[in-house]
């Protein structure tokens, strides 16, 4: 198995990862929130909420960081 190969097989689990944290996130948001029937509260984040957020964006930055090893190994 080549660099390359395992950089995709990578991108591709990480990418499936980060789908499943942000689909996890999406709260409140439903047909009535796409017309702008949204109730526009702001609250911070606590908790288990605080967590996925903040794994998110490090899933985030790995997910860009393999995509640039990944182009730089081409």
């Amino acid at each position: 198995m080549e660099l390359k190969d395992f950089l995709s097989l990578a991108q591709i689990l990480v990418s499936a990862l980060l789908i499943g944290l942000v689909l996890m996130q999406v709260r409140g948001t439903g047909f009535g929130a796409a017309l702008g029937g949204q109730d526009y509260t702001f609250r911070t984040k606590r908790g288990l909420q605080r967590q996925l957020h903040r794994l998110t964006i490090v899933v985030v930055v790995i997910f860009i960081a393999i995509s640039a090893w990944s182009v730089a190994a081409t």
